[in-house]
């Protein structure tokens, strides 16, 4: 469709633009609409044989614009009778707001003829106000004159408590200077101004009294509440005026917020909320009863009693104000609720800052005791006619959970402090004791010891059991501060011993029982070992992760002390049998037998005092003497003080010896008769060394080295060649083949073997020349 096409609807004058130069768009859209249609029909006819559906198509396009011009000429049809219906309206606007306009102006005309009237009217209006100020004054004059009266028999009511009469007068006095105050503002509205400076300070001045009476009411009404607790007792009337009086000024206070809007303001000191005020002043007084109570020996000692002097306090208020104060007050004031609100407040202000202090532990344990323990208790806040009471009142805790773990803290280093002197002290007694020129005391069992463990045990388990008084977290706490302390001081006990095994040997006539309070120390540590143990079992599960330290391990220290202990009394034993080894081994030992029988005897009163020693330490201490005899006694053998000259000499020396090996092991009788002979017994080895010394044949050395050797894998070459050498009899050849097979066969260490011939030096020789062999002894 052209553009002339679209405005063919009405007449076009012969001077109008042409359509396309008005909207260039819409040339420039047909131009891109002649372009559709010719790249479609070049689409559609691109064969000759699709020109027989031209018709077709022409019909359909001829349809589909008859349709397009249809709704074009509907819509523009619609939008034409829109505009027309628009105009009509401004037309009937237009007419309107010109009536409208003669209105004003008409009506500004008759303002204008009014406006001399009105003055002549304002006289008369400034004598109708100052009528009604005469008249306001004539009415108020009576009121006026007994204002001072009036404010005189007030205070005489205030001063002699007669509470209910004197706020009855104040509450008229309030209400004349309100209606005077409100009768000048109404005035000075009227006139068209507010009130004036001058007169509300007239006001103020004349009824200056009344204020002071509301100040001098207050005071009394607060002196009444806050010794309501003692007035209970004697005479409540006083207390329910107070309460009657609040009552009325609650009520009045809402009376005058309902009634009166920014129109008419409040009187002065309104709203008093003088209800807040009561409450305020109850707390205040809970307050003071708690200071009121014995402060003069709060510090030290003092703090249990002034705890329990709060207690009694507390409960007997409680009483007072449930059974006498509830009843004087209306029901919602929930008085009960508010003395536990206001005591619980005045309890946690307190007991933090008795928290402060540098307290001792006794006094921290007293106050965790009744804060935990007496104040939620039935004889407290857990008392039967409380609990209702308490569940509808939401208290906090006494003491916040940061101050509890501070006063656990506290009570715990207090506890360390004291427990470490006590453990210093214990000690210094327990090195004064090993001086003594007397035996160790003994137990009902006859076992050695002495006073130390009994006072470390009791000093631990006492703290561990008052601990435990106030809750697990604490006792686990005060457990782990002993551990720490009892390592520390095994670890001092474990120094001691090393310092009085120095002192012995530099004199060992000093102290003749030095033996027995080594056995002693030995005992102690059993037991010490026993108490630790069971400290450890009353520790919670749940302590293991809690603290950040590394956890103690007095166990350890333990052993390390026994051992030392041990060591030392094995030392002292090889100190007594010194003399005689030397005397081993040789020739007139081997022809008379001596000293093994004194060696004998050693060994039996050194097993004898082992005796004194609790078990399990007794038998190791024997188990220890067995193997302390063996290796001297081999030793004493490596020294090849004997060189058999013969076969009757070996037969000899073989006889001998496992003459010994029965001596020693019935001197010994007592370690085997207890079941804990070792599994590897060390004095087994005389007999073995006696069979390989008697052994005729040398030729069978090599198979004898070989067994020797797979049960005691720790010999060496130097110790088979030392026995070779005692024999006498062994070959060049015969040697070497023995060193060869023990240099190959040597088989490593089974676990849990205890060596013997490590610990065993074979002296050099004092031969003047070796002679060049395979294998050199």
């Amino acid at each position: 469709m052209s553009a002339g096409d679209q405005k063919s609807g009405g007449d076009k004058p012969e001077d109008a633009v042409p359509v396309a130069t008005v909207w260039p768009e819409l040339e420039r859209a047909e131009c891109l609409a002649r372009g559709a249609a010719l790249k479609w029909a070049s689409v559609v006819f691109c064969r000759p044989e699709h020109l027989e559906r031209l018709s077709q198509y022409r019909k359909r396009e001829s349809q589909r614009t008859s349709s397009i011009h249809t709704r074009l000429k509907s819509m523009i049809q619609s939008y034409l009778e829109g505009v027309g219906w628009g105009l009509q309206q401004l037309r009937e606007a237009r007419l309107e707001l010109r009536e409208v306009s003669h209105a004003v102006k008409k009506a500004g005309l008759e303002s204008s003829r009014n406006a001399e009237a009105v003055k002549s009217l304002e006289r008369l209006r400034d004598v109708s106000v100052s009528h009604r100020q005469l008249l306001a004054a004539v009415s108020n004059l009576p009121r006026l004159y007994s204002v001072r009266s009036m404010v005189l028999e007030t205070e005489r009511l205030v001063e002699s408590r007669r509470l209910l009469e004197a706020h009855a007068r104040l509450m008229d006095l309030e209400r004349w200077q309100d209606d005077i105050l409100w009768q000048l503002h109404g005035a000075a509205g009227t006139a068209g101004s507010a009130l004036s400076a001058e007169d509300q300070q007239l006001v103020d001045e004349y009824f200056s009294g009344v204020g002071q009476l509301v100040d001098a009411l207050g005071k009394e009404l607060w002196a009444v509440v806050s010794s309501a607790l003692a007035l209970a007792r004697q005479n409540p009337t006083p207390f329910v005026s107070a309460v009657r009086i609040v009552e009325r000024e609650e009520a009045l206070d809402r009376a005058l917020l309902e009634e009166r809007g920014a129109t008419r303001p409040l009187p002065p000191g309104r709203p008093r909320c003088w209800r807040a005020c009561f409450f305020q002043v109850l707390e205040e007084a809970v307050s003071a009863r708690f200071r009121s109570v014995s402060y003069l020996h709060t510090r030290g000692p003092g703090l249990a009693g002034h705890l329990a002097a709060l207690q009694h306090g507390i409960m007997a208020d409680l009483t007072t104000v449930r059974h006498l104060l509830e009843h004087c007050v209306p029901p919602h004031y929930r008085l009960t609720g508010a003395y536990l609100r206001a005591g619980h407040r005045c309890l946690h202000a307190h007991l933090a800052q008795v928290s402060s202090w540098d307290l001792e532990s006794g006094e921290i344990f007293a106050v965790l005791n009744w804060v935990l323990h007496i104040y939620s208790s039935p004889d407290m806040m857990g008392h039967p006619e409380l609990v209702t009471e308490m569940e509808k009142v939401e208290l906090g805790p006494l003491i916040s959970t940061e101050g509890l773990e501070q006063l656990h803290s506290k009570y715990v280093q207090s506890v360390r402090k004291s427990v470490s002197e006590w453990m210093h002290k214990a000690l210094q007694v327990e090195l004064q004791d090993w001086q003594r020129d007397q035996e160790p005391d003994t137990d009902h069992e006859g076992f050695y010891q002495t006073s130390l463990p009994t006072i470390i045990t009791q000093m631990l388990e006492e703290n561990a059991r008052v601990a435990r008084m106030i809750g697990e977290s604490l006792r686990d706490q005060t457990i782990q501060m002993g551990l720490y302390e009892m390592e520390n001081l095994l670890n001092r006990f474990r120094e001691a011993l090393v310092e009085f095994g120095k002192e012995h040997r530099r004199d060992p006539v000093k102290n003749k029982f030095y033996l027995h309070y080594l056995l002693a120390s030995i005992s102690n540590c059993i037991i010490l070992k026993k108490s630790t143990e069971s400290l450890q079992k009353q520790q919670s599960s749940r302590s293991a992760g809690r603290f950040s330290r590394t956890p103690p391990n007095p166990l350890a220290a333990l052993d390390r002390a026994v051992r030392r202990a041990c060591r030392l009394v094995m030392d002292q034993l090889l100190q007594d049998l010194q003399p005689l080894l030397p005397g081993l081994l040789t020739r007139p030992w081997l022809v008379q037998g001596d000293p093994t029988p004194k060696l004998c005897l050693i060994l039996e009163r050194h097993l004898e005092l082992h005796g004194r020693v609790r078990p399990p330490c007794r038998q190791r201490l024997q188990e220890e003497a067995q193997w302390l005899t063996a290796v001297e006694y081999v030793r004493a053998l490596m020294q090849r003080r004997l060189v058999c000259r013969g076969a009757e000499e070996r037969r000899q020396l073989a006889q001998q010896m496992v003459q010994d090996d029965q001596r020693f092991r019935e001197t010994l009788h007592g370690l085997e008769g207890e079941g804990s002979v070792p599994e590897v017994n060390p004095l087994s080895l005389l007999s073995v060394l006696a069979d390989f010394i008697r052994l005729k044949d040398p030729g069978m050395l090599t198979l004898e080295v070989s067994g020797l050797a797979a049960k005691y894998p720790d010999i060496g070459e130097e110790h088979v060649s030392v026995l070779l050498d005692i024999r006498g009899d062994v070959s060049r050849d015969n040697r070497g083949a023995v060193l060869d097979l023990l240099e190959q066969s040597a088989p490593p260490l089974p676990a849990g073997y205890r060596p013997i011939f490590t610990d065993i030096l074979v002296p050099a020789s004092t031969m003047a020349f070796c002679l060049p062999t395979a294998k050199c002894a």
